[in-house]
């Protein structure tokens, strides 16, 4: 059996159905509330309660489970203990192989959002049991609030500076994570998952542009004002700290890799920047 943490999230979602045309294998979507998730049973689809925060609860809900997805939460801050609580149960309950979501470039990151990937990555490494580290990079959607804020306020804003990113589609990454846990190869491995294309936050500016009929500029700021922007904006302080710190680290080169691996994995191109900008402007297109 396979199972998948999260999987009543964004990632967690698109990662069943992959599998549901990969395998018919039985899998469990893990979720912190069924009672949200009833949608996603099926044939070969079961749900169980699975609380990060309830360890006690962690292993019975792993028990008969071989494989086990572990899509990493999304409690920055908190996530090094839940993880930990998932690895201990998924040994507890004889899981034989892990794949876990973390992040480009990670043991060297000195991103924010990079420190709790790099001390889960270790404690797969403590735990013995097999494991294929995904390290996921840039998500498009992550701009979606990017491309909506570029063409309410005539800028695209960032502290990226010119710095390069390799971005692919939730859906790439969704599918690599499924194709992973239930391949074949069960070996312990690390792998860089970048997109095809590395953009610049002024790429994405001129693709709105292009795309929206507008003149929208990149304005870079400092890390500091982005952060303090972000606040204002709404987003909670720590939040836009780690936003803000992820810029910084682009700007020197953190969140770019020239790995290929990605695009093995699918057998095909990952989404492009042109298309991800194409759907975020479609409601505004449509509204208009």
């Amino acid at each position: 059996m396979i199972a998948v943490t999260g999987a009543n999230g964004q990632l967690g979602r698109l990662v069943l159905k992959h599998l549901a045309g990969l395998t018919n294998t039985p899998v469990r979507a893990l979720v912190r509330s069924p009672e949200k998730a009833l949608d996603l049973s099926s044939d070969q689809v079961s749900i169980a309660q699975f609380d990060y925060n309830y360890p006690a609860g962690l292993p019975k809900a792993l028990e008969g489970v071989e494989r086990l997805l572990l899509i990493s939460g999304s409690e920055v801050g908190q996530r090094v203990g839940q993880h930990k609580a998932v690895i201990d149960a998924a040994k507890a309950a004889g899981v034989k192989f892990i794949a876990y979501t973390s992040l480009l470039n990670v043991p060297s990151s000195s991103l924010i959002l990079g420190a709790e990937h790099i001390e889960t990555e270790q404690l797969l490494i403590d735990s013995g049991i097999p494991h294929a580290v995904l390290r996921n990079g840039w998500y498009l959607e992550n701009y979606a609030g990017t491309v909506a804020a570029a063409l309410e306020h005539g800028a695209v804003v960032g502290a990226s500076a010119s710095g390069r990113i390799s971005v692919a589609g939730r859906e790439d990454y969704a599918e690599a994570a499924a194709r992973i846990i239930a391949g074949d190869d069960l070996s312990t491995r690390s792998i860089e998952l970048a997109g095809d294309g590395a953009i610049t936050l002024t790429d994405l500016a001129e693709e709105i542009s292009l795309q929206s009929g507008r003149t929208i500029p990149f304005q870079n700021l400092s890390e500091a004002d982005y952060a303090g922007m972000l606040t204002g904006a709404g987003l909670p302080e720590g939040f836009a700290k780690a936003l803000a710190d992820a810029d910084r680290g682009a700007a020197n080169g953190e969140l770019f890799n020239a790995s290929t691996a990605l695009r093995g994995i699918l057998g095909h191109p990952t989404k492009s920047l042109s298309s991800f900008v194409a759907e975020a402007l479609t409601p505004t297109k449509t509204s208009a």
